[in-house]
Order: structure tokens, then C-alpha cells, then sequence
């Protein structure tokens, strides 16, 4: 499946329609989120505090609804975003924090380090939705070998979206672009596990 197929099947089990009533429940999830994250951001320290421990399990839980959503077109469930929560916190905290320390850290070689390994963690939450039981480091593993050879792609698709992206500066144009985007993405990645 090319870029344009996966793209088309992401928009059309979003409806079809950026104002299709599926892509609005898929904005309400991403503007929940956006919402909790921009208005803990503005709280000096609980700002800090949800910066470090919200956005794992918040991942966790968008990741595991739009995988069900994009394998099998199940309805977007809203409450399904605070999934990581409870399914495994403190795996979902540490999967978001050691993996964003260690892209930090293969940045300050170059920029390019950091690219490569963001692109080959970037299914870390599909997996971990799937294999609940791994680790945080079993989750970078398996998304290291899942993307393996298939970076080059994965680059392209990403770059396919900036248009989308720069669209995304104008404030909360993201939240309508984000439910295309990460949609693909789930769609990518039940690809590369066929």
C-alpha cells in the first residue's frame, strides 16, 4: 500500500469529511488533549508536573484508540484516551520519558541521530497497546526492528503531512489536522506488522 492509499483509507475511516461526525469525535479526543496539556502548561509548577506525567499514558490511550478505530472501524470512545491510566501508568511514563530523554540525547550528536531514532520509536505505543505485558525497552526494541529498512518510508510519509503541519500554526487548526495524521500512522502501522 503507497502513501496516497494510506492516506485515502486514514480519511475515509474518518468519514471522509473533516466535519463528518466520526473526525469531529477524533477532534474532541485530540482538543481534550491539547486542552489538558495547554492548560497545565499554564499552572507554573503543576505545569512541570503534568508535563512529565500526563503524555505517556495520554499517547498510550490515543494510540489504542485509534488502532482499534483504523483496524476494524470501531467507534472512537473518548473515554478510552485515559486508558493508559490504568492500563499500566508507570510502563506508559517511563516508555514517553526514556524515550524522549534518549532522542534528546541522540540530538546532541546531530539533528540526524535524532530523526533516525525518533522515526524507529515511533510505533512504541502501537506496540505497547498490543503487548501490554512489555517493557519500556522491549516496546523501543520491537519498534526498532518493526521499522527496520523501512525509516526511508516512514521519513516520506512524515514529510507528506507539511502541508498539514504548517497549517497547524493558525491555533487549533492542529486539533483537525492531528485525527488525519495519526490515523495514517495506525494505518502505517498495522501495515508494517502484515
Amino acid at each position: 500500500m503507497n502513501r496516497a492509499d494510506l492516506k485515502q483509507r486514514a480519511k475515509a475511516q474518518l468519514g471522509g469529511s473533516i466535519f463528518g461526525s466520526v473526525w469531529l469525535y477524533a477532534v474532541l479526543v485530540f482538543f481534550i488533549n491539547a486542552l489538558i496539556q495547554l492548560v497545565g502548561g499554564q499552572i507554573p509548577l503543576l505545569g512541570r508536573v503534568v508535563g512529565l506525567l500526563l503524555p505517556g499514558p495520554l499517547s498510550y490511550g490515543i494510540a489504542k484508540m485509534l488502532l482499534k478505530q483504523s483496524r476494524d472501524g470501531q467507534a472512537m470512545n473518548v473515554a478510552e484516551m485515559f486508558d493508559g491510566f490504568k492500563d499500566d501508568f508507570g510502563g506508559n511514563f517511563l516508555l514517553h520519558l526514556l524515550m524522549s530523554i534518549f532522542i534528546a540525547l541522540w540530538s546532541l550528536l546531530l539533528v540526524v541521530p535524532g530523526i533516525i531514532k525518533a522515526l524507529g520509536w515511533s510505533m512504541a505505543y502501537y506496540i505497547k497497546v498490543e503487548h501490554p505485558e512489555y517493557t519500556w525497552k522491549q516496546c523501543l526494541d520491537a519498534s526498532t526492528a518493526l521499522t527496520n529498512g523501512h525509516k526511508g518510508d516512514l521519513f516520506v510519509l512524515h514529510l507528506s503531512f507539511i502541508g498539514w503541519a504548517l497549517l497547524s500554526i493558525i491555533p487549533f487548526v492542529s486539533v483537525y489536522t492531528l485525527p488525519y495524521t495519526e490515523s495514517t500512522y495506525a494505518l502505517y502501522y498495522s501495515m508494517l506488522r502484515e
